[in-house]
C-alpha cells in the first residue's frame, strides 16, 4: 500500500520543524558501537551508554523543543549489524501538541542483522486536543534477529482535565523477519468519536499500551508468567502470541500504571529473549 494512502501528504506549514536522525550500531568483540550518528533538525543523541557493560549499547533519544507542533515531521533510522545490540529510549514524555490545521508526523525505521538484537522503549506520548497525528513503525529483522518495542499512548491530559475530543491519531506498525511480514496493524482514531466509546475499541479510557516483541519461541511457562505480570493492573490487560509475536496490551486511564503494567512485563520477558536482566535506564527516574 503506497504510504500516502495510510498518512495523506499534509499541507504546508510555515514553520514546521523537519527532523531526521540515522544511527548505527555495530559489534566490535563483543562491544557494541556507536558507528553513525547523523542527524538534520532537532533529533539528537548525545552519547553512547553501556550501563549493562559493552555489549549492550544505550541510546537516548532526544528532542530538545520538547513538543511536537502541528506540520512538525520526525524520521529515526536505526541500523544495528550483525551480533550488536541496541537499546533506544527517550529522555521524557513526547508532547504532541493540536494540529493549527496540519499532520504531524513520526516514521521510525528499525533494521537489525543476524543475531542482532534492537529494543524501542521511549517514554510516553501525549496527544493535546486537537492534535493531528500520523505515526508510522517499521521493523526489519534477520531471520535470527530480536526486538522488543513498547508504546503508551495518553489521549488528552487527564490531570489537566482535559480529554482528547477532537482531532486524529493514525498508527501503522509493521514488522518483517526474515524478509516475511509477520506484523501488520493500522488504525485511526477520532477524538470523540465512536471507536473511542465502543467497546471494540477504547471503550472510553484514555491511555493504551502495547508491547511488541520477536524472537526466540517461547515456553509456555514464560508466556504465563508474562500474563501474571498484568494481573491487578487496575485497567485491562491482554497478552497473545501468534506467528512468532508476543503482543501484550494494556487499557486505562492512568499513564503510570500503564508504564509499571509494560515495565513489568518487559523484566519478564527480556530474560527469556535476550539472556539478560532488564535493567531499568537511570533517565527513567528523573
Amino acid at each position: 500500500m503506497p504510504d500516502s494512502a495510510v498518512h495523506p501528504v499534509s499541507p504546508a506549514s510555515p514553520g514546521a520543524c523537519h527532523a531526521r536522525l540515522v544511527l548505527g550500531f555495530a559489534d566490535d568483540a563483543g562491544t557494541t558501537r556507536l558507528v553513525e550518528r547523523s542527524h538534520f533538525g532537532p533529533l539528537r543523541v548525545q552519547k553512547a551508554l553501556y550501563p549493562e557493560g559493552g555489549a549492550v549499547c544505550h541510546a537516548i533519544v532526544v528532542h530538545p523543543p520538547g513538543g511536537v507542533l502541528g506540520g512538525d515531521q520526525l524520521a529515526i533510522t536505526a541500523t544495528v549489524g550483525a551480533a550488536a545490540h541496541a537499546f533506544l529510549t527517550s529522555p521524557g514524555a513526547a508532547k504532541w501538541y493540536k494540529a493549527n490545521g496540519h499532520v504531524s508526523r513520526q516514521r521510525v525505521h528499525l533494521h537489525a542483522g543476524a543475531g542482532a538484537s534492537v529494543e524501542w522503549l521511549p517514554q510516553e506520548s501525549i496527544f493535546f486536543d486537537q492534535a493531528h497525528v500520523a505515526l508510522e513503525h517499521s521493523v526489519t529483522l534477520a531471520a535470527d534477529a530480536t526486538y522488543i518495542g513498547c508504546e503508551i499512548l495518553c489521549l488528552g491530559r487527564r490531570a489537566s482535565g482535559e480529554s482528547f475530543n477532537s482531532g486524529k491519531l493514525t498508527q501503522l506498525t509493521q514488522i518483517r523477519r526474515a524478509g516475511q511480514l509477520i506484523w501488520w496493524e493500522q488504525g485511526a482514531l477520532l477524538g470523540g468519536g465512536a471507536m473511542a466509546r465502543s467497546p471494540l475499541g477504547l471503550h472510553g479510557r484514555s491511555v493504551c499500551a502495547s508491547l511488541l516483541a520477536v524472537g526466540k519461541p517461547l515456553p509456555a511457562a514464560a508466556l504465563a508468567s508474562l500474563r501474571e505480570a498484568g494481573e491487578g493492573a487496575g485497567g485491562q490487560f491482554g497478552l497473545t502470541h501468534m506467528k512468532g509475536v508476543v503482543s501484550a496490551r494494556y487499557l486505562g486511564d492512568d499513564s503510570e500504571q500503564a508504564r509499571r503494567v509494560m515495565l513489568a512485563v518487559w523484566q519478564r520477558l527480556r530474560p527469556f529473549l535476550l539472556e539478560r536482566a532488564a535493567l531499568v535506564p537511570r533517565i527513567w527516574n528523573t
